[in-house]
């Protein structure tokens, strides 16, 4: 006669094992080894390359639903800017934008007082339009962006001292999470004033961007979601959010796929004991 069936494992305890297995990495960064991707380096190395005194473009055209993915390489990147003594200018294409870049400033700015509003860093807020604000840029900034997101002129910024145009510009990068976004970035800066541009994007949204970076080298490098972010980084030695957040993902991946394995060994454990007529 065949024995009961093995027990199963109550599945609450898997919940609070995965759920314990997420939220250590999100409190104590374990900083599992990544290898960096070629397009990730390529981003690295034009900011580092930067000369100090340099002036950027950051556009941040996403808003909170694709905060997860774009936001910790928005802040790596700033933060990377400042750690070069670069300038940094906020535009955004999208109007949540604006907050996003906020929030990553006051972030680094309260761990390093030294960075200044006006001085290394200005938010010239929103503008709609998308491809034709740009285009404008390019011809003439203050006409598009004669105050900043407060209303203050630009003129009372030291930062837009001499800015007129992309040609006073090293380069520009786009946080983007769909269209206005780092396309109409690349079809206007780097096509039509020639100018360096490279972005971020989100996982889903990385197969339609990645030609302008294969093909006709339009984009120097490409950041592609959470991953990504965690290579940029570890790049630049400052693990954040990114590095938390694919140590979690790890986590949960071993801990779904030891519990698979210990399921297979107990099915046919059982099915071997059955043929046995144990």
């Amino acid at each position: 006669m065949a024995t009961a069936k093995r027990k199963q494992l109550d599945r609450r305890w898997l919940f609070l094992l995965l759920f314990v297995g997420v939220a250590l990495p999100l409190i104590f960064v374990i900083g599992f080894p990544i290898e960096t991707t070629e397009n990730v380096r390529m981003v690295y190395n034009l900011v580092e390359n930067t000369p100090p005194n340099s002036k950027v473009i950051l556009s941040f055209d996403y808003d909170p639903g694709s905060k997860p993915e774009l936001h910790p390489m928005a802040k790596a990147m700033m933060q990377h800017c400042f750690d070069r003594d670069i300038k940094v200018i906020v535009t955004a294409l999208w109007p949540m934008g604006v907050q996003m870049a906020e929030e990553i400033f006051s972030d680094i700015q309260s761990k390093n007082p030294d960075v200044k509003y006006g001085i290394d860093y200005v938010n010239l807020g929103f503008k709609s339009g998308g491809i034709v604000t740009i285009q404008s840029m390019g011809k003439q900034f203050r006409e598009v962006f004669p105050e900043d997101m407060n209303g203050t002129s630009i003129d009372e910024f030291p930062i837009m001292d001499g800015i007129k145009n992309f040609d006073n510009l090293s380069f520009v990068c786009s946080f983007s999470a769909g269209d206005p976004g780092i396309k109409q970035w690349v079809q206007v800066t780097h096509d039509k004033f020639n100018r360096p541009v490279t972005g971020g994007v989100t996982g889903v949204s990385a197969p339609s961007i990645l030609p302008y970076v294969n093909a006709q080298q339009q984009l120097t490098g490409l950041l592609a979601g959470l991953k990504a972010a965690a290579e940029y980084e570890l790049l630049s030695k400052v693990p954040g959010t990114a590095t938390s957040g694919m140590d979690a993902q790890s986590i949960a991946h071993l801990i779904i796929i030891i519990f698979i394995v210990i399921g297979n060994i107990n099915f046919r454990r059982d099915k071997k004991a059955e043929k046995r007529g144990e």
